[in-house]
């Protein structure tokens, strides 16, 4: 396939959904990687085919001691430098292709062997810097292309109807929209009604959120979308991360993070909080995956020119 976007920085995983010494598949522009962590917290990602005879790699298992991944065909080892182990020596040259990757803060960034167009977007350091790390939720291949995927977390009238239900949302108000280049900042009224006790039983955080909900997002294209917003247990920053497995899917994750959370509202509404974060993909995805093929829009609304500026950068990329 035609690499999308070849040069942007692409968030592929966060430590803490590799596990340690197990063998972890990614995609990306429609090539498969095989990823693992060791017990060092040290990240190495080679091709996901192994050169002797095509297995992937990602389903064969790592060899602690001497920190090689085995193709699960033959137990072939190789290191995190594409080298191959064997008769106790490592080669000197790698036989199969290491992915150039820089972790930072927990996070795992590629360019996908491309030369880096834009730099890693400091907008994680500045979560990173004032909030606490919550945990990962709502991973997910979605069927439907980045652009469709990426103009969802632009839009801001989606939010009336894919998630209208769970949020209980009455309005929607974009108050500000500063575009920055491949950086952009929105601030957002998002007016609710009460949710049912039913409701609240099942994610118990809905039910403590305000009735205005003042939200701030930024934007680092292609792949970050940040949205801060305050509710009484926490101030809570939430990063969607996009990033393109092939021409028509697309995975997708959001790393929540906290502050001014009691650590005995942490234990309450932890898992509440990751499942509201989880919902919001889940219908997402739903929304994108059951859209009919794009034709001309034939009718236009409010705030459109936030979607249609993230599609510029796209199609001028």
């Amino acid at each position: 396939m035609e690499p999308i976007l070849p040069g942007a920085p692409w968030l592929i995983a966060h430590k803490s959904m590799l596990g340690i010494n197990k063998p972890n598949k990614i995609t990306l522009n429609g090539r498969d990687y095989v990823i693992w962590q060791n017990t060092k917290g040290e990240v190495f990602a080679l091709d996901n085919v192994c050169p002797h005879m095509q297995a992937p790699l990602s389903n064969g298992w790592i060899c602690q001691d001497r920190n090689t991944i085995a193709c699960p065909f033959h137990a072939l080892e190789f290191d995190g430098k594409g080298r191959l182990y064997h008769q106790d020596k490592k080669d000197i040259q790698p036989i199969t292709k290491p992915l150039d990757i820089i972790v930072s803060n927990d996070c795992i960034w590629t360019y996908g062997g491309f030369e880096p167009r834009l730099p890693i977007p400091e907008l994680h350091q500045q979560v990173i810097d004032e909030y606490q790390f919550l945990g990962v939720c709502g991973e997910k291949s979605i069927q439907g292309d980045f652009l469709s995927n990426m103009m969802v977390n632009y839009d801001y009238n989606h939010q009336n109807g894919t998630h209208k239900d769970l949020f209980k949302i009455t309005s929607c108000n974009v108050t500000a929209f500063e575009p920055q280049g491949y950086y952009a900042k929105v601030a957002q009224d998002l007016t609710r009604s009460d949710n049912t006790w039913q409701e609240i039983f099942k994610n118990p955080v809905v039910g403590i959120l305000p009735k205005i909900m003042q939200n701030k997002l930024e934007y680092a294209f292609p792949s970050t979308t940040v949205l801060f917003s305050q509710a009484p247990i926490a101030d809570i920053a939430q990063i969607h991360i996009l990033y393109p497995e092939t021409e028509k899917t697309t995975k997708a994750f959001i790393l929540m993070y906290t502050k001014v959370m009691h650590p005995v509202m942490k234990l309450l509404f932890k898992n509440s909080i990751l499942q509201a974060a989880a919902t919001v993909i889940e219908q997402d995805s739903t929304a994108v995956e059951t859209l009919y093929p794009r034709e001309k829009a034939k009718i236009r609304l409010p705030n459109e020119e936030i979607m249609f500026y993230a599609e510029k950068l796209y199609r001028d990329w």
